[in-house]
């Protein structure tokens, strides 16, 4: 065999063992690699695995404490809807007591509604009404009942007859007359219609019926009475009785006028009244003040006589005393002196008693001048309204 090829069989032969080897050492290494990576996983899916469970149990603590505050919410929400359940309960509650109690009050208001239309539905009672309401009036300004004031007087004179509601007297001896009675058919009818023509056609009604009262009441001449103003007031006792009838016509209270009449309303009727109480109350005022100023000129009188009195005292008491002070010495020169010789006789009698001084005189009264008494007049602004009567 040739030398060649011994040759390349040894290479052959060689590069066979050195595959051979190379592949069992590749083989060695490669699973050395795979334990390596393996365990290397292992480890990193442990860790991994603690870790989530560490995370876990941190986020099983927050879901925890997450859950006792939601809890605790739900129980105070809880409570606060139970709060607000019990108030809607005691407010409905309240409600309902309020609506049977605002249903009764009507109920209550509509039949005294109904039981005052009907007591005002005839003209005899309506003016009786007027009248109690315009006394209450005539008291809550001072007036007072047969003195400033009376009720259904009679009145006649050569040109005029009737029987006033009210007649009150004014400071000056005029008497003012009053009329209670008033319209109010129309006007309550009027009130009960829904529909809104009929209720207008209503209350021109109920302005004409008003006009008439006017015209009847010029026609009875409280107003052409000697001791009377030239008007008499009629007095409705509301104000929308006046209000629908000038909404009507415009021109109602100056047509009134016309007939001497005036018509009052219980604003406009008390503020009438408390000007001739305040009139009343001047005039007690001025009244006063001239009753003042008698009784101190009759004070000043007596003062005066007094005062020249006291002089007089005065006088007679300095005029004593100085007759007192000349008796005295003319005592101990005669009296004393004859009396202590009497006693050198050996006659009996009380020497202690004669042996006692006179007193002295006493000290001079201070003098009063006799002159008249000088003061300033004191005036007193106040008017006073002459009572005819």
């Amino acid at each position: 065999m040739s030398s060649a090829l011994v040759t390349l069989i040894t290479l052959i032969i060689g590069l066979f063992l050195g595959t051979v080897l190379g592949f069992l050492l590749a083989s060695r290494r490669s699973g050395n690699i795979s334990d390596l990576t393996f365990q290397l996983t292992t480890a990193r899916a442990e860790r991994d695995l603690y870790k989530s469970e560490r995370d876990n149990a941190v986020d099983d603590s927050n879901l925890a404490t997450q859950i006792e505050s939601m809890k605790s919410a739900m129980e105070k929400l809880q409570k606060e809807a139970q709060e607000a359940d019990r108030r809607r309960i005691d407010a409905e509650s309240d409600i309902r007591t309020q609506v049977r109690t605002m249903s009764t009050h009507n109920e209550s208001l509509v039949a005294q509604t109904k039981a005052i239309a009907g007591a005002l539905s005839h003209s005899q009672k309506r003016g009786k009404f007027g009248e109690a309401q315009l006394e209450l009036m005539l008291e809550d300004a001072g007036l007072h009942k047969g003195i400033e004031y009376s009720a259904q007087r009679s009145t006649t004179d050569s040109d005029s007859s009737g029987i006033p509601d009210i007649t009150v007297k004014m400071p000056g001896g005029t008497k003012l007359f009053i009329d209670s009675k008033f319209p109010f058919d129309r006007f309550i009818e009027a009130h009960e219609v829904e529909d809104s023509d009929e209720r207008e056609q209503l209350f021109i009604e109920h302005k004409k019926d008003l006009f008439n009262h006017v015209v009847a009441l010029s026609k009875r001449g409280y107003q052409d009475s000697q001791d009377s103003p030239d008007f008499v007031i009629l007095f409705v006792p509301f104000e929308s009785l006046l209000t629908e009838a000038l909404r009507v016509d415009p021109l109602f209270l100056e047509n009134a006028f016309k007939l001497n009449v005036t018509i009052a309303t219980p604003t406009s009727m008390m503020a009438l009244l408390r000007t001739i109480g305040n009139v009343y109350s001047r005039n007690a005022v001025a009244h006063n003040a001239e009753n003042i100023a008698q009784s101190a000129a009759v004070f000043m009188k007596d003062l005066t006589l007094l005062h020249t009195k006291i002089i007089k005292v005065g006088t007679a008491i300095n005029s004593l005393s100085k007759a007192y002070g000349d008796l005295i010495p003319t005592a101990e020169s005669t009296v004393k002196r004859a009396a202590a010789k009497i006693l050198s006789f050996g006659v009996s009698a009380d020497k202690d008693k004669l042996a006692l001084s006179y007193p002295d005189a006493p000290a001079p009264v201070r003098e009063l001048k006799n002159g008249e008494l000088a003061a300033e007049d004191d005036f007193i602004d106040a008017e006073e309204i002459e009572d005819e009567t």
